[in-house]
């Protein structure tokens, strides 16, 4: 019994098409750095792209630049709800169904990355690949530093290199990530309850707070949820 595997290739439009998938295809990333990306801030990945020249033998280019990654955007179930249905039919209502009963199973997050053309510092070395790529490993390795990462790929479109090193990002990062934003929002939970609990104390022996504790519940759409409790404090307090 024979077997074998199927290659399906993207049609090529034009020659601008077939360089990004060149690229994206040559690029190999050697090494990510050990810290995953920040959950609540920016972070600055420092690259090292290694590539052969394309019309001279024997010289290679590395390329040393700041890649820098946003923070990371929680999109909501509802709101890829709202982006499936324009335009789309019935499977996607179902789809759609599906994510909201789901939805408190569910963190979705949206990575940004930006590459600052200004910052980055190249120059040509006479040698093999292999040579100046364990010299730049060697270097990266040695500033001990946790935002490095080392990546070879082609000389042109080098930015597109680049995207290889950004999958691997969010791969590494986005369990870290959904962990932090959840403890976060744990903790936020505790701390809301803890002031409506509060807020419903100090109702109860001061009538002049009730309104206090209606916009507190309000504004933080629970006011449903403790609508009995809240009414009793009112009758309480008459």
């Amino acid at each position: 019994m024979k077997s074998g595997f199927f290659v399906i290739l993207p049609v090529m439009k034009n020659d601008s098409q077939f360089d990004f998938w060149y690229a994206v295809n040559n690029t190999e990333v050697i090494s990510v750095p050990e810290r995953h990306l920040e959950t609540f801030g920016t972070t600055l990945v420092n690259y090292h792209l290694v590539t052969e020249l394309m019309d001279s033998v024997g010289k290679v280019r590395v390329r040393e630049g700041k890649l820098k990654a946003c923070r990371p955007e929680i999109i909501t179930p509802q709101s890829i709800e709202e982006m499936m249905l324009e335009g789309f039919g019935s499977d996607a209502r179902n789809y759609a169904d599906w994510l909201h009963k789901h939805a408190q199973d569910m963190q979705i997050l949206k990575y940004g990355f930006k590459v600052e053309k200004q910052e980055v510092n190249d120059y040509i070395l006479t040698d093999s690949l292999s040579t100046v790529l364990d010299r730049v490993k060697d270097e990266v390795s040695g500033r001990k530093d946790p935002m490095g990462a080392v990546l070879v790929g082609v000389d042109r479109p080098w930015e597109v290199c680049l995207l290889k090193l950004m999958v691997e990002l969010v791969q590494n990062s986005v369990a870290g990530n959904i962990q932090d934003i959840r403890q976060l929002q744990r903790d936020r939970k505790t701390q809301l309850h803890q002031q409506i609990e509060k807020a419903f104390l100090d109702a109860s022996r001061d009538a002049s707070r009730v309104p206090e504790l209606a916009d507190l519940l309000r504004r933080n759409g629970l006011f449903e949820r403790f609508e009995d409790r809240f009414f009793a404090v009112v009758r309480a307090s008459k």
